[in-house]
């Protein structure tokens, strides 16, 4: 049973609102709290922000408390917004520990953790999940021409969220979004090349 009166309380406990107060934050966050904390669903931006993603750190702990993070990738859309409070993805065989989901098993709390460098931002979710055998939520959730072999499905259902400043978030771009930028600019130097080659003729 949920007890918590705001949203962010799956975070800010009362041991860590008391370091806020420490530490001269808790005015601040009090008042996010009264206008209403942090959001339960799933907003349209939300989702695009989701499903452009091509990497996402899942964290789980076990009965005893012991957290384990866990890195999960994909074609942008291996993340699917099934509605707008669950999350699923196709769970590719790897190296077969099975560490996230014996501790969902024990312990379903579980926290996504999703970070874009070359746009500097970063969302938080937090929430429970499942690993789930069934071959056509696995088919639906599977990306077109991945070449992975999907063993079962992920499913995540979001408690709260929130999204962070970019302070100290360093730009990186992925590969291939630089190879195709560079291929975009030889093209227009080889372009000028020819044009200049032949105002010279």
């Amino acid at each position: 049973m949920d007890t918590h009166l705001y949203s962010s309380d799956v975070a800010f406990t009362p041991t860590v609102k008391a370091i806020q107060a420490s530490k001269g934050s808790r005015k601040g966050y009090a008042g996010m709290e009264e206008r209403g904390s942090w959001q339960t669903r799933i907003t349209p931006d939300l989702a695009g922000f989701i499903e452009a993603q091509i990497s996402v750190f899942l964290g789980t702990a076990n009965a005893e408390g012991q957290p384990y993070i866990q890195h999960r990738g994909g074609p942008p859309g291996f993340l699917r917004v099934l509605d707008e409070t669950t999350i699923g993805l196709a769970d590719f065989t790897g190296n077969r520990q099975y560490i996230t989901q014996g501790n969902l098993t024990d312990n379903p709390k579980a926290f996504l953790f999703l970070i874009d460098y070359a746009n500097r931002q970063r969302v938080k979710l937090w929430g429970e999940a499942k690993m789930v055998e069934d071959k056509d939520l696995i088919a639906r959730l599977m990306p077109p021409d991945y070449k992975a072999r999907p063993e079962q499905a992920l499913i995540f259902t979001v408690t709260a969220w929130d999204m962070n400043c970019p302070q100290h978030i360093p730009q990186r771009f992925d590969a291939a979004d630089v190879a195709a930028a560079l291929a975009k600019r030889d093209e227009r130097i080889a372009a000028l090349e020819a044009e200049l080659a032949a105002l010279r003729g």
